[in-house]
């Protein structure tokens, strides 16, 4: 069985598996609310998020007795989560102190600047002294910079702290810890991957248990990962090195270099709720395969900067190329490709790194169920594309890793063990040449996109204090 906690489209999910056959036995998904207090803040109520994952438990082994299942059956529970959503919660009376912190939040690009100022000088200039140390940049995604803005500004976490009396935890611990009692015990704990975070679970999932493996997940987001084996690679491209496993405490982490989109399925639901251009995410494709091309549009979907490999937050999202012929379904069709270009720059930035091109890719997510998308992506990398039939890849994972652990010992994840998943595959249906056209075209679109929006550093009246102060500031300051 498999607890899913949300990610950044906000549901919880529950599923059953069965241990031999990988069948999905029962299922069922509870959204959970997103607030946005001020542009660029993405938040979830924690006592929300266990009310779904309690609803999920509960509907989802009614449906099991539904098939005549005995519950008693389950044998173990996994659990996964968007890795970077952040919470902080009083351990003596189990009230969160802050809503959960999630996405790539904007208002803390100004905090960054200034911590990679000072790491700077505590580094002696080695620009790339934390990716060292943790594979990692320093980006308002991840979760210290998140922890650190609670400690700054809220009175309630700042004060828990001092007194002791703070956790801290990625979604994956505050389920856990209320499940296993919250203040009453409750067990505060995680795992080198999250609890298998929701990529590393995709991946378990896709079975890409081989050096050289790699999977796309398609959500609001993309999220490329590939299998590097049990040694860590460090990127010169611009990826992130992550351990992508560990399948046990006396087993080796296997590691992963990855790419990030921060704009996939999210460009679908901009079109939907913002343009009014389409009325349902399943619209897009019908408009998209209707124009057949995007006319020269397009779309580079840098709403909140770029991720992967560029990580440049000063980009802004542009439409370039239009003109007075283009329309509402060569838009629709620029968004798809946009989403097939990005995916493009991080796997050409991993056959970099790696020195052995990829020749397959395997994928999952919502998105997936798009065809036109997935037949653009396989044109685009001039590559077989491969989707499984059974889109709960990341829920599947979870489920193999924890029917795995020791003293469970239902699911064997030997190479000679593991279930046949079947599966669509999509060959690339364009030559070479004019996949490399339109690739080119987007990048200089990329280039465009940069350096919008632009900070500089100044001092304080005495001189001592860096700021960083928008163009907007200062004219508001003056």
């Amino acid at each position: 069985m498999d607890i899913w906690g949300p990610t950044l489209t906000g549901p919880v999910i529950r599923s059953v598996f069965n241990a031999k056959t990988a069948e999905l036995m029962s299922h069922h998904q509870v959204e959970v609310n997103q607030s946005f207090p001020k542009e660029g803040w993405v938040e979830e109520d924690p006592k929300e998020i266990m009310q779904s994952v309690y609803e999920c438990m509960e509907r989802t082994c009614e449906k099991l007795c539904q098939l005549s299942i005995n519950i008693s059956n389950i044998k173990a529970v996994g659990v996964t989560n968007q890795r970077e959503t952040t919470l902080v919660w009083d351990k003596e009376t189990g009230e969160p102190l802050y809503n959960a912190i999630g996405g790539c939040i904007l208002h803390l690009n100004e905090q960054v600047s200034l911590r990679k100022y000072f790491l700077w000088v505590r580094a002696g200039g080695n620009q790339h002294y934390i990716k060292h140390k943790t594979g990692l940049p320093i980006s308002t995604y991840f979760s210290a910079v998140k922890l650190r803005w609670l400690i700054d500004n809220v009175d309630e976490v700042r004060q828990a702290v001092q007194d002791e009396r703070a956790m801290f935890g990625t979604v994956d611990s505050w389920i856990i810890w209320c499940l296993t009692g919250g203040k009453n015990g409750g067990v505060h704990c995680t795992d080198v991957s999250n609890c298998l975070g929701d990529q590393s679970a995709a991946l378990v999932g896709q079975m890409c248990f081989q050096e050289g493996q790699a999977k796309n997940t398609y959500g609001t987001g993309c999220f490329l990962l590939r299998n590097t084996g049990t040694k860590p690679v460090m990127s010169d491209h611009g990826l992130l090195t992550t351990v992508a496993y560990k399948l046990g405490k006396d087993d080796p982490a296997c590691y992963a270099l990855e790419g990030s989109v921060a704009i996939a399925g999210a460009v679908v639901r901009w079109l939907k709720d913002n343009m009014g251009i389409v009325q349902s995410s399943s619209e897009i494709e019908k408009l998209a395969a209707a124009a057949g091309t995007s006319y020269g549009c397009y779309f580079v979907p840098a709403f909140s900067g770029l991720y992967a490999p560029y990580w440049e937050p000063s980009a802004r999202g542009i439409i370039c190329g239009l003109t007075q012929f283009t329309n509402r379904n060569h838009l629709a069709f620029a968004a798809l490709e946009a989403v097939c270009f990005q995916t493009r720059e991080i796997l050409d930035a991993m056959n970099q790194d790696s020195g052995v091109p990829l020749t397959q890719l395997q994928v999952d997510g919502g998105m997936t169920s798009n065809r036109l998308l997935m037949q653009l992506q396989a044109d685009i990398l001039c590559i077989p594309v491969v989707r499984p039939s059974m889109s709960e890849t990341t829920a599947l994972g979870a489920a193999m890793a924890a029917g795995a652990a020791e003293g469970v010992g239902v699911w064997n994840l030997s190479p000679s063990h593991l279930p046949h998943v079947t599966s669509e595959k999509y060959q690339p249906q364009i030559n070479s040449d004019e996949s490399e056209f339109r690739f080119a075209r987007w990048k200089k679109a990329v280039q465009r996109s940069m350096n919008w929006e632009t900070t500089e550093p100044c001092c304080n009246a005495n001189g001592t204090q860096l700021q960083y102060l928008s163009y907007s500031e200062k004219i508001r300051l003056k």
